[in-house]
This record gives C-alpha cells, structure tokens and sequence, in this order.
C-alpha cells in the first residue's frame, strides 16, 4: 500500500492498542487481499478460504462480549472496517453481515442459550450467518415485509421472500424477520431446514467479489426456540442494522484512502510533457482535496467510536457518518479514477472498482434519502417519514 501523509497526525488520536490492531489487519489485507482482490471481482468469486483467517484475525464479532467473542472496542472494529475495505467492500461486508448483523442479532435479541451455542462457533468461522429483513417489494420501508411467521402448535411457519441478503448461500444459519400476530420477530433459521432456498443474485456490476442472494421461505417449519425471545418489533432489525452502519461509517474511508493512495502513486511516475503529472495545478489541487476530505472523514468516524465506546452514540449520529462518508467515499474513487486516466478503467487499478462498489454500499443500510430524512427530522423536529418508520430509523 501506498504510504500516504497524514497531514493531521491522526495517528497521535489513537491508542497503542488501537494503532496494533489497525496494523495487523493491514498487514493481513495486503499479504492476503491485495495480491487477488482484482481477480476475485473479474470473475465474481468470494473467497471464503479467507474465512478462517478472518477469525484467526479476530474480526468476527469483533466489538461482541463474552460467548468466545473478541470484545474490543468500537474504535477498534472501526479501524479494522477501514483497512478491511481499503481490499474490497466485499471483504468488510463479510464482516459486517456475520458480526454487525448476524451475531449482533443473537447477542443483542437471543436467549442465554442461542447466545451459548451459536455465538462462539460464529466467532471461529465454524458458522456463517446471513440476516434477512430486506424484501422484492420491502426495502427503506421495512414495515411493509409480507414475510410471515404463523403458529402452528408449539412450532412456527415461515413463508416469504428475500432480497440482497449478503452470505445466504454460504450461511449456516439465517436471522429471518417476518410478520407476525403479535408484530415483527426474529428467527434463527437453520438454512438446511426444507423450503428455505437461497438463490445468488446475477450478473453484478457492483461488489462482484462478494455474495448477495434471493431467498425464498415455503413452509419453513421451526420449533418455538428458533425465536430470538427480546426482539420485539421493528427496533429489533434497526438495533442491528445501527451497528453496520456504524461500520460503514469507517469502512468506505478505506475505499476512498485505497483510491487516493492509487492516483497518488500513479500521479507520481506517470511521466507527460517531460515530467510527473503529479507536478501540475490541477492534479495536485485534485490530490489535495482528496487528502482533505479523507482526514475530514476519519475524524468524523473516530468522534462516533468514541462516543460508541463511551456508550453515548445516538443513531442519528451514525446516519451522519454514513450519509456523509459514504458520499465522500465515492467522490473520491471517482476523482481518483480520472488521475489514472484511461489506465483508470482497468482492472490493474482499484478506484473504479471502488467506486462501483461503493454504489451498493451507498444504498445498502439506508439509503442517502432515508438518512437525510432521518437528519431532517432531528434537526426540525418533523418527520417526514410513516411514524412506524421514523421511530424505528431514528
């Protein structure tokens, strides 16, 4: 990786911890990401050989106490999430789906006996997870799911239909949200169990090292312990999904400094008009402001880990940061593409792959409409959302 200056000596902010774990899982990406990263995406391959080492690394459930999970802080997972996807959004979307959402799911809803058996296997790799509350026809409007979960006896039975559900043809288990007589719950799915069928979405023009798929539920026929007993309504999913979000909002930082190392070491040799093109006005005040934004956005992300690690993190804090990280993210990988010239449509350069990525990245957990209306409501007081939806996203 390009070495790139640290114009507000961000590195005095962190801790010697923080800094270790930073270091080592940037040392991970560039041995084990970098060297294939560009392949994988040409031919639409996760690598799920990676996913021991991921576990070996101590990123699974990462931010999680207890039940074999590594319990470091938010600061830390956050770090961890940049570096992550400064290889591939793909790679910190793993991450994110089996710990910020997957486990998070069991950790924060499940009773002390899903948290026991399912939590540790999940933290060593043995079990991946998926989390299914997006629909066909349910997306920023999670209220209106038609999955439903009726009583049958002590069992319950699930039919219904899913969509852009990351891992759910590698999952072992499924967190499945659906309607019920009482309001939404959550169910731990084993995805083994008869009528659950998990379908890859293609072709992608976005995070194509990466694995989103259709489920379909026909039937699935669970005992009453499937049920995660604490999540109660919609607050239940959005609890989780402000812990991705949260991650998100240090991720795309990754993306965008992956790029900008890109053009910047690229600006340096590429040699026009008999010198560096790194030499002239427009592509230094281009490099500038990509450098500027970059620390902008890291100092925005370590203000929420702090607050998250002080227990004070309000969501509309993290709707901040990912409204607005993610919007810098792409600008940069774009403007970085436009350093690389036509060279810039390669595959041999990560911006435009970045960028492309980060398009899925900007819609998946809210998209820019949801968190800006979301700000809108905390800054007039009214909401412009349904009241369900308000008072689950904010």
């Amino acid at each position: 990786m390009t070495e790139i200056p640290d114009l507000l000596d961000f590195d005095e902010m962190l801790s010697e911890d923080e800094r270790a774990v930073r270091d080592r899982v940037r040392q991970f990406v560039d041995a084990r990401v970098r060297p294939s990263i560009a392949d994988w995406y040409d031919q639409a391959v996760f690598p799920t050989e990676l996913v021991p080492e991921l576990a070996e690394l101590g990123v699974l459930g990462m931010h999680l106490d207890g039940y074999g999970c590594p319990g470091r802080s938010a600061v830390e997972y956050g770090l961890a999430a940049l570096e992550l996807e400064a290889g591939d959004s793909g790679l910190r979307t793993f991450v994110s789906v089996q710990g910020s959402l997957a486990m998070s799911a069991i950790h924060k809803h499940g009773s002390e006996e899903q948290k026991r058996h399912w939590l540790p296997q999940m933290a060593r790799g043995e079990v991946i997870g998926c989390f299914g509350l997006t629909e066909p026809n349910s997306g920023s409007d999670p209220s209106s799911m038609t999955t439903f979960a009726r009583r049958d006896g002590d069992d319950w039975v699930l039919n219904g239909a899913k969509r852009w559900i990351g891992l759910a043809t590698i999952a072992d288990i499924a967190i499945i949200w659906a309607q019920t007589d009482e309001g939404v719950r959550g169910f731990i799915v084993p995805t083994q169990t008869p009528g659950f069928v998990a379908t890859p979405i293609a072709p992608k023009l976005s995070m194509r090292a990466s694995i989103q798929c259709d489920i379909t539920l026909t039937d699935v026929r669970l005992p009453a312990d499937a049920q995660l007993p604490e999540a109660r309504g919609l607050r239940a999913p959005f609890a989780c999904l402000n812990e991705a979000r949260y991650g998100i909002g240090w991720g795309v930082i990754g993306a965008a400094r992956d790029s900008y190392g890109t053009a910047l070491e690229y600006a340096k040799n590429r040699m026009q008009f008999n010198q560096p093109i790194a030499g002239f006005q427009l592509t230094q005040q281009k490099l500038v402001d990509m450098a500027v934004a970059i620390e902008q956005a890291q100092l925005l992300a370590l203000r929420l880990g702090r607050l998250k690690d002080a227990g004070a993190l309000q969501p509309h804090q993290i709707s901040v940061a990912k409204l607005s990280n993610t919007r810098t993210a792409i600008a940069i990988a774009r403007e970085a593409r436009t350093i690389l010239g036509g060279n810039g449509v390669s595959g041999e350069y990560s911006p435009l792959r970045h960028a492309a990525n980060l398009e899925s990245v900007r819609t998946y957990e809210g998209t820019d409409e949801v968190h800006t209306l979301v700000l809108g409501a905390r800054i007039t007081g009214i909401s412009a959302f349904r009241t369900t939806i308000t008072e689950g996203a904010s």
